[in-house]
């Protein structure tokens, strides 16, 4: 398992604070993008539960925040992750269609976002490693 996967799975299952599914992501990063804690939780705090109105889902906007840190947020980069995301869940990337689909499926929800947010962070990782950002 990977340092971000650890970090992300660290700060998901907290017992003392919530962190919302973009904080997580780009949290994991924070070190190595040269962002504090603060400046991560701040910079992404709005972006959780879809925007915090159901829309794209947080994970994937967490990635895309960690992509344009690493000076990756050309269109091959955020092509990369967001058909891979999308492939993995029928073509969904709103947050509400995904928990709706996820509850259909008998799921809960923490343990949905959860898997969203370990996804992206994987998802981000391989392409940063792949064009050199990362050891």
């Amino acid at each position: 398992m990977s340092e971000y996967l650890d970090r992300a799975k660290a700060l998901r299952n907290a017992a003392d604070v919530h962190y919302n599914c973009a904080q997580s992501v780009l949290l994991a990063f924070a070190p190595e993008a040269g962002l504090t804690r603060e400046q991560a939780l701040g910079a992404a705090g709005a972006f959780g539960s879809g925007m915090q109105m159901g829309e794209t889902c947080g994970a994937f906007t967490g990635g895309l925040m960690v992509l344009g840190l690493f000076g990756c947020s050309d269109g091959q980069a955020v092509t990369e992750l967001r058909e891979a995301m999308k492939k993995n869940h029928g073509g969904m990337l709103r947050c509400a269609d995904l928990l709706r689909v996820n509850k259909e499926r008998g799921g809960q929800k923490k343990p949905h976002c959860d898997g969203m947010v370990y996804e992206a962070v994987e998802l981000v990782e391989k392409i940063l490693r792949e064009r050199g950002k990362i050891a």
